[in-house]
């Protein structure tokens, strides 16, 4: 299956995980983005919102984090060596997410900072691995800079094919990274964009071009985020906002609009 345009994340819903996955399901997300990392997502909760859907219809991405991402509930055994921690953190949300496979597998976050360091290698080994025998269909890395993404594109056996990134509209959208990915064919995708940007939607512009679309501002930054190249994460909780965000494919913003948007700052 190819990544739909949009996805929807899982973080931070807790106990009503279920409840709310079922809800972007049934009003038509195909997507879906969580991780093995019971600090802030639930991903067997995920898993019990799919059952009545096909495996074949769904787009399921999850992500491998390191033990400084997680609290003391380990998906892996905390001594092993972090080619193990990997297969045993996919192995266990393959049956969290009741599947034999995932479209997409994603480390959470780089090891290292600034650039990458041997943790980060070892990691993208072994998901090299589960790529090559089909088991992860994509794979890739979340929360990474230009310099770190470089790297990898230049030295791993296979580049990354999807980027996951937290995007600030005063920082250009994650200019630099994303134009590495469109350089190198890499899937893109933008989270927090509504709330890492809350006066972008109070914008007198945005506005304005709400208005004259007949549509609210955060349909504006998601139809704005796939013209320039993004697959928007939403993570709603609300039905009619769920909605909403898949409406905003229903129409397409003019080249000004599209570059006022791309340039804005405050």
């Amino acid at each position: 299956m190819k990544m739909p345009w949009i996805l929807y994340g899982t973080a931070w819903k807790k106990e009503r995980t279920t409840v709310y996955v079922e809800q972007a399901l049934h009003a038509g997300f195909r997507g879906i983005d969580t991780a093995n990392q019971l600090k802030h997502y639930s991903e067997k909760l995920v898993g019990d919102a799919l059952k009545d859907f096909k495996r074949e219809e769904l787009f399921l991405q999850t992500k491998f984090t390191s033990l400084d991402g997680q609290d003391e509930r380990l998906p892996y055994e905390e001594n092993a060596d972090i080619p193990t921690q990997v297969e045993q953190s996919f192995k266990s949300s393959l049956e969290h997410l009741r599947t034999d496979y995932l479209d997409s597998y994603l480390l959470h976050g780089p090891y290292g900072h600034p650039g990458l360091i041997d943790e980060d290698w070892q990691v993208w080994g072994a998901l090299e691995k589960l790529h090559q025998a089909g088991k992860a269909k994509l794979i890739g890395i979340s929360n990474v800079n230009a310099l770190q993404l470089d790297s990898l594109v230049r030295q791993a056996k296979q580049k990354p094919q999807v980027v996951q990134n937290r995007c600030y509209a005063n920082r250009g959208w994650d200019r630099e990274v994303r134009k590495i990915c469109l350089e190198h064919q890499i899937l893109y995708q933008g989270f927090s964009l509504l709330t890492a940007n809350p006066y972008v939607l109070d914008h007198p512009k945005v506005l304005e071009i709400s208005q004259r679309w007949n549509a609210i501002p955060e349909q504006v930054i998601f139809r704005f985020s796939q013209q320039i190249g993004m697959h928007p994460l939403t993570g709603t909780t609300s039905p009619e906002h769920m909605k909403q965000d898949l409406a905003s494919r229903e129409w397409e913003l003019t080249p000004e609009e599209t570059k006022f948007l791309e340039t804005i700052v405050g």
